[in-house]
């Protein structure tokens, strides 16, 4: 019973642990295998007392029996059989609950041992933990891991910053902070690495001439690739590495190239003999291939010249020199350029037997050309790249007069210039030396120069420069001096004709052969109401007649000019009539052949003479329409008074002119009177020009945006002397900000001058007269007030009525200064009120609002 006891707790721990290391088999901090080693010990003391429970109960089956049969004496007796089995499980009970307790203490001891393995060994792993991430942190190095083929790469480390690498996400971004190939060929390592698990070595260079090293390795499925900061040696074995690479790659290309060239090319070592040619060379030298031809050592040159060019180069002076020899069967000249280095020598030549026969061709043209340009009556003169005389024709010669040893002597470009500048043959200029170095900026420019020169001697040259691809120029001297005044004449004769049919008062046109139009002037296209481009030269007459039918269609018309016009009749009779266009302009026209098959248009305005003999035919239409016929008649006379008066201005300003000579102070008297009636007198025909301009509908108000401080200065500075004259003080009473105004600026300063103007005439002397400004809301309100007699309540009513005068004033005016202002602000759609008192003065208010915007409005 007792080895029973004994062995089935051992069985069963033994068996708990088994299973339970099969199903978590582990290790520990240590490297040694524990699973999960506190569930196995309680199973296994779980285990121990299934057994003593178990024992005890067997124990009480085996002993009740046989206690039962067993004599015993009689008080004994007493136990029955079911009291003993009692017995006997209570005892196993106990015994069962002594031996656990005695367990869970034995096993409370173990654990704690236990824990304190577990902790010793997890704080030995921190420290190994702590000691790696320190490791991997070194400046000096950077790894990047990859977990799986879709994972984001983890980012270990930091790399100097002098080496340029990015510390964050751009890191991956190699062609950002490598050298281009460095960053193509680690792109393909990387690929190779992740999908094939293909490790590497290799050396990188960044933007910023830094050496890294590059490892990629594979670990426990993990891609990761470590790039390390080399430095010393290990640095300068790295860039010795990648330059010697550099080097063969660049030896490599040239060699590469040396050998697609058509040009033999030949390296030696210091005794002479081939140690590589290109294979131009073995070609040359009827070799099958390069190698052939250094086995066989065959030789390019001849032996003399071989042994010439060992004794002549040296390695500051290589050789250079033309060659003969025999290539293919044939004679060939070759200009061969030999370098001597220390560890031997390269060569190269060149075949330039089609350039010396192409040389001699062009030493055979230029002596053709030389004879050509020798009999031309053009000036020649050719230099070459040192600006030196090479060639000069004998119209050169006889142009500047030279002396033909001189030029024989081959001089200079400049010094000839000099020569010719103290013969005093040349353009005088106040800077001779720009003016000689922008003369000689021929050898340093890519396009030809012409310039004109005027010489001294009155001949006018044109001269062309051009320089040679080659070096040096030719100058070829033209001769204008006929031409220009062939020009000059012909100019002058058609401006003259120009300017006399431009100040006609008839209108005139002239078509040529084609029924295009050649000249036209100004009256032509006043009395059509066309524009300067719709009559510009070259229009056909019909595109003509289109932009005249608006003023007349009618088929004695444009039709028919074009029909005379464009005619192939031998004879071109002239014709005559009269037009009545739909305006009610009458036109005298008159067709005119011309020399070379031209023709001449002719329209005189009859207008005038019609209207007069239609008025004279028919009175009762003439006094039906006398007011309107009274402004035509206004309109007329004031533009026909305006130019006698213009004269009369400037004839007057002429005499007092001290050059016409002196006057007494009587004519000076006179001639001051005269002036300032005549100007009074213009002022006068203006304002009748005005008021009929405004009557006929045609006024046109020409809007802008007027800055009125501005205005206000502009209109105190013209009236100053009137405000002077009539001895009294203009005062301005504004806000400090007025902004500005969309009106017709010239309209609006004349409306204040005329009211400035009618206040001075009536305001007594040392009086003020005052002018207020201001806004409201977009309307611009001002007012002119003067201290005068002011006006009487029965003028009241005409005072805006033309030719209505005021009495009392300092002069008397034609009254038409306040009809004017009306008419003026009427047109901006403005208001104008007057208030005044006999005896307390005049105040003029004008209101006028802001346009929307700049255009032209015509007055209504």
């Amino acid at each position: 019973m007792s080895e029973m006891k004994d062995s089935l707790p051992e069985q069963a721990d033994a068996s708990s642990y088994a299973s339970a290391m099969q199903r978590h088999g582990g290790k520990r901090a240590d490297g040694q295998k524990i699973g999960r080693y506190g569930v196995f010990r309680k199973a296994s003391a779980v285990a121990r007392l299934l057994a003593l429970y178990a024992s005890g109960t067997a124990l009480a089956a085996i002993a009740g029996p046989a206690l039962a049969q067993a004599k015993v004496p009689e008080t004994a007796r007493l136990f029955t059989s079911s009291e003993m089995v009692t017995f006997s499980v209570v005892i196993g009970i106990v015994s069962a609950a002594l031996l656990s307790a005695i367990w869970m203490v034995r096993q409370r001891g173990n654990i704690e041992t236990e824990s304190r393995e577990i902790r010793s060994a997890l704080s030995d792993a921190n420290q190994r933990i702590s000691q790696y991430q320190a490791l991997i942190a070194d400046k000096n190095r950077r790894i990047v891991i990859w977990d799986g083929p879709d994972a984001r790469p983890e980012l270990l480390g930091q790399l100097p910053a002098e080496t340029g690498a990015p510390q964050d996400n751009e890191f991956l971004a190699f062609g950002l902070w490598l050298k281009s190939w460095s960053a193509a060929e680690l792109d393909k390592s990387i690929d190779k690495l992740r999908s094939s698990g293909q490790g590497f070595d290799m050396v990188v260079e960044t933007n910023r001439e830094e050496i890294l090293e590059a490892q990629g390795r594979i670990s426990g499925g993990r891609a990761f690739v470590r790039f390390i900061a080399l430095n010393n040696l290990r640095a300068e074995l790295a860039e010795l590495k990648i330059e010697r690479d550099r080097l063969m790659t660049s030896i490599s290309a040239f060699q590469g190239l040396l050998d697609a060239i058509d040009l033999p090319v030949w390296q030696r070592d210091p005794q002479g003999r081939l140690t590589w040619v290109n294979q131009a060379y073995g070609d040359a030298v009827e070799a099958v291939t390069p190698e052939e031809a250094l086995r066989e050592s065959r030789e390019f040159l001849p032996t003399i010249s071989r042994e010439r060019i060992r004794a002549l180069a040296t390695p500051e002076s290589p050789f250079h020199d033309k060659i003969s020899t025999v290539v293919h069967g044939n004679r060939t000249f070759f200009d061969v350029v030999d370098v001597k280095v220390p560890n031997g020598s390269a060569g190269i030549a060149i075949d330039v037997s089609e350039t010396e026969a192409v040389r001699a061709e062009l030493q055979r043209t230029l002596k053709s050309h030389a004879e050509t340009l020798d009999h031309l009556a053009t000036p020649v003169a050719i230099f070459d790249g040192e600006r030196r005389l090479q060639f000069y024709n004998q119209a050169f010669v006889s142009l500047w007069e030279f002396d033909i040893a001189f030029l024989e002597s081959k001089p200079d470009n400049g010094e000839l210039l000099e020569r010719l500048r103290a013969a005093k043959k040349l353009p005088d200029s106040l800077n001779w030396k720009s003016w000689k170095d922008g003369a000689l900026s021929v050898y340093r420019s890519l396009d030809t120069q012409s310039d004109l020169w005027h010489l001294p001697n009155g001949q006018i040259l044109r001269v062309f420069a051009t320089a040679h691809p080659q070096g040096g120029a030719t100058w070829v001297f033209e001769n204008l001096t006929e031409q220009v005044d062939l020009e000059t004449r012909y100019n002058t004769l058609v401006k003259v004709q120009g300017e006399t049919i431009d100040h006609l008062s008839e209108g005139v046109a002239v078509f040529g052969p084609d029924g295009r139009i050649r000249l036209s002037n100004p009256a032509f296209r006043a009395l059509w109401g066309i524009t300067e481009a719709q009559a510009a030269p070259g229009t056909h007459i019909r595109g003509l007649a289109d932009a005249c039918a608006p003023s007349y269609d009618g088929p004695d018309g444009w039709n028919r000019f074009a029909e005379q016009i464009t005619s192939f009749d031998d004879e071109r009779p002239s014709s005559q009539g009269t037009l009545e266009l739909f305006s009610g302009l009458v036109l005298d026209y008159a067709i005119i052949p011309l020399p070379n098959a031209q023709t001449m248009l002719t329209f005189v305005n009859m207008t005038d003479s019609v209207r007069a003999e239609r008025a004279l035919t028919e009175k009762n239409e003439a006094l039906r329409k006398a007011d309107e016929l009274k402004n035509d008649f206004v309109q007329h006379v004031s533009y026909e008074l305006r130019s006698p008066l213009t004269n009369i201005i400037g004839f007057t300003d002429l005499l007092k002119t001290p050059g016409i000579g002196p006057l007494n102070d009587r004519q000076a008297e006179y001639i001051d009177h005269i002036s300032t009636s005549s100007s009074l007198l213009l002022t006068l025909v203006n304002d009748i020009l005005d008021l009929a301009t405004v009557d006929a509908g045609i006024m046109r108000l020409n809007y802008s945006e007027i800055r009125l401080d501005e205005l206000l200065d502009d209109v105190s500075i013209q009236i100053a002397d009137r405000l002077q004259e009539s001895g009294v003080t203009l005062e301005i009473l504004v806000p400090a900000h007025l902004g500005s105004l969309v009106a017709d600026q010239q309209r609006l300063k004349q409306i204040l001058l005329k009211l400035l103007n009618n206040a001075a005439n009536f305001a007594p002397e040392g009086s003020i007269i005052s002018l207020k400004c201001h806004r409201e809301g977009t309307d611009f309100v001002f007012s002119v007030a003067d201290k005068g007699p002011g006006i009487p309540e029965e003028m009241m009513r005409a005072v805006f009525n033309r030719f209505a005068s005021g009495k009392g004033g300092k002069r008397n005016g034609a009254g038409l200064g306040l009809s004017i202002v009306e008419s003026f602000v009427s047109l901006h759609n403005g208001k104008v009120s007057i208030d005044s008192q006999p005896g307390k003065g005049t105040t003029v208010i004008c209101r006028i609002p802001s346009a929307d915007l700049p255009h032209s409005v015509a007055a209504e």
